[in-house]
C-alpha cells in the first residue's frame, strides 16, 4: 500500500538535499566571518561559536525532549541560523549572554514553535535579532570599531556605524573603499560588502539562490536612495554608501533569499525584493532606528503567503 508523504516546503524535484544546501550556505558565509575576525579579532570568532553552539543545542533539546522527534541538527540549518544571528550582533565579549538568549528565541520561537525547518513563516535569525534589539537596545547598538587588520586585543573601541553617524547629522568619514573592504563599525555581517558578495556569488553559481530577490532588493534601495539624495544631499545618504553600509548586502543575499520564507514564483520574488528595499529605505530615513533591513524582511515574510497566492508558479507537469 502506497502512502502519501506529507512534508514541509519547498517541494522541488532536484538532486540537491536540504543538508547539502544548508552546508553550502554555511560555506558561503565563511568569507564574511573571516573578514569579521580579521577586523575585530577573536571577539568575532567567540560570538560566532557561542551563537552556533547555542542554536544547535536548543534545537537538539527541543526536538528530543519537547517535540520528541528525530533530531535534525545534522542538516546544518541550526548552524546557518547561528551564523546569521552572530552576524547581526556586535562582536563584543560582554554580549555573549545576550547571544544565548537570541539563539533561544531564534530557534525556539522563530523556528521550532512552528514545527521546524520548512514550516517557519519568518526568518529565525531575524526573529532573534529583532527580539534582542527591542529588549536590549543599548547593548545591541554599541558597535565595535574596526581598528585594523588582525587586532590582538579582545576589547575594541566602541563607536557609531556610518548609518547612525549620518542619522545624527555627523559625517561618518567612511569612503566607498572602506565600506567595500570592511574598515567600518557595525555588526559582523555589516563589515565587508565584498565578503558578502563573494558568498552570494558562490550561492548563485551553485543555484542555491536566484538573482531575483537580491537584485530587486538592492536595486530598489539604490533607486529610492538616489532620488532622495538628488532632492537633498545634505539630509539623505549617498545611494552607493547606502547599499554598501549597514545590513542591505547581508539581508538581500542571505536572509531575504531564505527559500522557506520567500515567494516561490520569480515574479513574487521580484515583488518581495522590491518591498524589502522600499521598506528598508523608509525605516532608515524616517523610522526610530538607523537600520531597517531586519524589520523590512520580517514584514515581507508576512506577505509571502499572499504573494504565493497571487503569483503562482508553473504547476508540475503543466
Amino acid at each position: 500500500m502506497n502512502l502519501m508523504k506529507i512534508s514541509g516546503s519547498p517541494h522541488v524535484h532536484s538532486d540537491e538535499s536540504t543538508r547539502r544546501i544548508m552546508w553550502r550556505v554555511n560555506l558561503a558565509l565563511v568569507p564574511a566571518l573571516l573578514c569579521a575576525i580579521a577586523y575585530f579579532g577573536l571577539n568575532a570568532l567567540l560570538v560566532a561559536v557561542v551563537s552556533v553552539a547555542s542554536c544547535v543545542l536548543f534545537q537538539w533539546l527541543i526536538e528530543k525532549y519537547i517535540l520528541k522527534v528525530p533530531t535534525t541538527v545534522g542538516d546544518g540549518s541550526a548552524v546557518v541560523t547561528g551564523l546569521l544571528l552572530a552576524f547581526n550582533v556586535p562582536a563584543t565579549v560582554s554580549m555573549l549572554w545576550i547571544v544565548v538568549i537570541g539563539a533561544l528565541v531564534a530557534i525556539g520561537i522563530g523556528k521550532m514553535a512552528f514545527g521546524g525547518l520548512g514550516k517557519n513563516p519568518f526568518n529565525p535569525a531575524l526573529v532573534g535579532r529583532v527580539f534582542l534589539l527591542i529588549s536590549f537596545p543599548v547593548q545591541m547598538t554599541t558597535w565595535p570599531v574596526a581598528e585594523g587588520l588582525f587586532p590582538m586585543q579582545f576589547d575594541v573601541a566602541s563607536g557609531a556605524t556610518p548609518l547612525a553617524a549620518f542619522k545624527e547629522g555627523q559625517l561618518a568619514g567612511v569612503s566607498y573603499w572602506d565600506a567595500l573592504l570592511g574598515h567600518i563599525g557595525g555588526s559582523m555581517g555589516e563589515v565587508s560588502a565584498l565578503a558578502i558578495l563573494i558568498g552570494a556569488a558562490y550561492l548563485l553559481w551553485k543555484k542555491i539562490i536566484s538573482w531575483h530577490i537580491p537584485v530587486a532588493f538592492i536595486g530598489t534601495a539604490l533607486a529610492m536612495s538616489a532620488v532622495l539624495w538628488w532632492i537633498d544631499p545634505q539630509q539623505y545618504m549617498d545611494p552607493m554608501m547606502t547599499i554598501l553600509t549597514g545590513g542591505i548586502m547581508l539581508g538581500a543575499c542571505f536572509m531575504a533569499t531564505d527559500m522557506v520564507t520567500s515567494p516561490m514564483a520569480k515574479s513574487g520574488q521580484l515583488i518581495f525584493g522590491c518591498g524589502c528595499g522600499l521598506l528598508t529605505i523608509v525605516i532608515r530615513n524616517w523610522g526610530a532606528y538607523p537600520e531597517g533591513v531586519s524589520f523590512a524582511i520580517l514584514i515581507m515574510n508576512s506577505v509571502t503567503p499572499l504573494l504565493n497566492r497571487w503569483c503562482k508558479p508553473r504547476r508540475f507537469a503543466s
